[in-house]
């Protein structure tokens, strides 16, 4: 099949990347011609400052100019295509709506070139984007302005979890086709031919409308379950002594209907997706007429969950942030990724320079060059008090707090760095309870305040400190 992505974010750059690694010809389209040459230099490095994900660079210079091309002008390349992907920017707007001015951009750039084409084939326009519930019809308008011939429209909706694009675009869950006619959804067969009938993969053919609801509803519950245990199992762990977190957490998870999924606790879930989904769906709901009471909390409760242990070492440590410098460990929202896109550790900095600290020392393994864009010190002259570090140790240098925002795996065995760089009285904050052995340091002079505990003070006496480390084992 002749295929063409506009769009090589990262839903672009992965499904164009992995759909050609089946023999298809697939053109992947940008207007950012920066982007596009770094992709087709092959070169990890510079793919990588755009798109960090596992195993994509190699699939790039394995299919490049053989199965897989970039451009940034598809005129030439129109002529007999059998489907466009759409993959723009949906961001959301002030009021939680979804912002569709890149989309219907690239949707009218492009039905205005097919309106052109001499190889009047049957087309399908795929929507990969996450985009409203009638979006499909909407584009059918367009196509129809520019009196597009033999085209149809259908919705493909990703899911994709960053850090694990690849191989999940390789086994997918499922995947979820909506298109009106059998000839539209026989074209996408043909591109999904490896997942059609496998005896582990759901192919689900759908109606255009319900595919895009799959999406939202999918997105939005998967919140649901970071929110309820950040908002129920982590503030019981908190609250009321002697109960734990971990065992809490098996206790209630064994039972085979309930997901175990979403039930670690954090400071948050971020990305690009999460918290969009569900203020467009809040957004869409009210539109209609319609409550949106479970959305917006769940919502409420993942926002008030990124600063809130900030608030708790003011109330419960005591800790004072005035012209304290504060060593940050954690920038992208979750591991595996260098996306920074609605990650908590955006609003620990604020909440950080809101208190009035010295600095800030930060450090990430993947997401540096993206903080430097985020905290540009030209538009805030604020971040010109965040440093960045080369290391944990490096970070931790010098700091009088520490504050874990990221699940790095490196981040777990941080308790001997800790020791042999900053000396007690010291308060560790962490987001992500990525210190198993935190007893031991408590024990050693350390302050302790983790998502899912009670504040444990250096004073903690022993009694105390024995029963938690029970408890920790």
């Amino acid at each position: 099949m002749k295929i063409i992505v506009v769009g090589t974010g990262f839903v672009g750059l992965t499904h164009a990347a992995t759909t050609s690694e089946y023999g298809h010809e697939v053109y992947a389209y940008d207007i950012d011609a920066e982007r596009i040459a770094a992709y087709q230099s092959a070169v990890p490095a510079q793919i990588e400052r755009h798109v960090n994900e596992p195993g994509l660079a190699q699939v790039i210079a394995e299919n490049i100019n053989r199965y897989l091309f970039f451009t940034t002008d598809i005129t030439d390349v129109i002529e007999g295509v059998d489907a466009v992907f759409l993959c723009t920017a949906t961001p959301p707007q002030y009021n939680g709506s979804t912002d569709l001015s890149y989309y219907t951009a690239a949707a009218n750039t492009l039905a205005a070139l097919l309106a052109k084409r001499k190889d009047q084939r049957r087309v399908v326009i795929v929507n990969k984007s996450t985009v409203p519930i009638g979006t499909a019809r909407y584009l059918e308008g367009i196509l129809r302005e520019h009196n597009v011939p033999n085209v149809g429209v259908a919705s493909n909706p990703e899911f994709l979890p960053e850090g694990d694009a690849v191989e999940k675009s390789r086994k997918p869950d499922r995947v979820v086709v909506g298109a009106d006619t059998e000839e539209d959804l026989r074209i996408l067969r043909r591109i999904y031919s490896q997942f059609v009938n496998h005896v582990r993969i759901r192919y689900i053919e759908t109606t255009p409308e319900t595919a895009e609801g799959i999406k939202y509803v999918a997105n939005t519950l998967l919140l649901t379950y970071i929110s309820f245990w950040n908002g129920v199992g982590a503030r019981l762990s908190e609250t009321f002594p002697n109960v734990r977190m971990e065992d809490l957490k098996r206790g209630v998870t064994s039972d085979a209907r309930i997901s175990t999924w979403g039930s670690y606790v954090s400071n948050g879930a971020g990305g690009s997706c999460f918290g969009k989904d569900i203020q467009s769906l809040i957004y869409q709901f009210k539109s209609h007429g319609q409550p949106a009471h479970l959305l917006q909390s769940v919502y409420d409760i993942n926002e008030y969950q990124k600063t809130y242990l900030i608030d708790r070492a003011s109330r419960e440590a005591g800790a004072t942030f005035n012209q304290k410098t504060v060593a940050l460990l954690g920038l992208s929202f979750k591991q595996r990724t260098n996306d920074m896109r609605d990650s908590s550790s955006l609003k620990v900095v604020e909440a950080l320079l809101g208190r009035g600290v010295k600095a800030i020392r930060a450090y990430d393994p993947l997401a540096m060059h993206e903080a430097r864009r985020f905290f540009d010190p030209e538009k805030n002259h604020l971040y010109e008090k965040i440093s960045y570090h080369d290391s944990p140790r490096e970070a931790l240098a010098g700091s009088d707090m520490l504050f874990i925002s990221t699940d790095w795996e490196e981040f777990r065995g941080l308790s001997g760095t800790i020791e042999k760089t900053v000396p007690p009285p010291y308060l560790i904050i962490d987001g992500r309870r990525m210190i198993p052995d935190y007893m031991e340091l408590v024990k050693r002079g350390y302050g302790y305040l983790g998502v899912g505990s009670a504040y444990l003070a250096p004073s903690a006496d022993a009694a105390s400190v024995e029963a938690e480390t029970e408890a920790a084992r």
